[in-house]
């Protein structure tokens, strides 16, 4: 009975994050805490160098992304990690991984587009980490009773943001980079830059979506460069 009740929340996330995207892109969630398919060589190396109680995380993301290609028709293959630890996609493919410690949650095209996807318990931000996380003006934005949990989405729309525009970039930042406004009611945000990265401008935007489902949140942003 545990193990369906899993099944029915995975298949939950899985369409609700699936609707943070356009059709072009396949979604597929793992749980790391049931038996995994066996991962590549070339990924077991990256995974072994993770703390003892990510590697399942890691593996499950892997087979997440698997899963993900299938949909779309494609083969199983490797999806190692670069230098940068970001995944390195099969050729023709762009994707997404993001786990926490109850799911594995991979998003998937085969098109152009960049995706960054990230899943969060949906569960106030730790006070000590708000300074961090969002600037002051992100905190006047959000003020009220609610702040602690927007502070969350904050926090995961900018996770997503950065990795969609990572792949185009080869930049790396902080928190600080990007300044996230949020519309609660629409489940959508926009991520600005506030200093450059690559070839985005301070001042240019990144459109993202969210959805709060089975206590989680999940964020999503799509970078077409052909719309650029």
């Amino acid at each position: 009975m545990i193990e369906a009740c899993a099944d029915e929340d995975a298949a939950v996330i899985e369409a609700a994050a699936a609707d943070l995207f356009d059709r072009a892109v396949a979604v597929a969630v793992a749980d790391p805490h049931q038996a995994q398919q066996p991962i590549w060589a070339e990924e077991a190396r990256f995974v072994a160098q993770a703390v003892a109680k990510r590697q399942a995380e890691f593996a499950a993301g892997r087979n997440a992304a698997r899963a993900a290609m299938r949909k779309l028709g494609g083969r199983n293959a490797a999806i190692p990690a670069g230098p940068d630890r970001a995944p390195q996609w099969p050729m023709g493919w762009h994707g997404s991984i993001t786990h926490n410690d109850r799911w594995c949650l991979a998003a998937v095209t085969r098109g152009a587009a960049h995706l960054g996807v990230d899943i969060e318990a949906a569960t106030p931000l730790n006070p000590d980490l708000l300074s961090t996380i969002c600037s002051p003006e992100e905190r006047a934005r959000i003020a009220g009773s609610d702040q602690a949990m927007q502070a969350k989405v904050i926090f995961s729309a900018k996770e997503a943001a950065y990795k969609a525009q990572f792949p185009l970039t080869g930049v790396l930042f902080g928190f600080d980079h990007l300044d996230i406004v949020i519309a609660p009611d629409s489940g959508q945000f926009q991520a600005r830059f506030v200093r450059p990265a690559g070839q985005f401008a301070a001042g240019d935007r990144l459109q993202g979506r969210f959805a709060l489902v089975q206590g989680h949140i999940v964020t999503a942003v799509t970078i077409d460069p052909a719309k650029e």
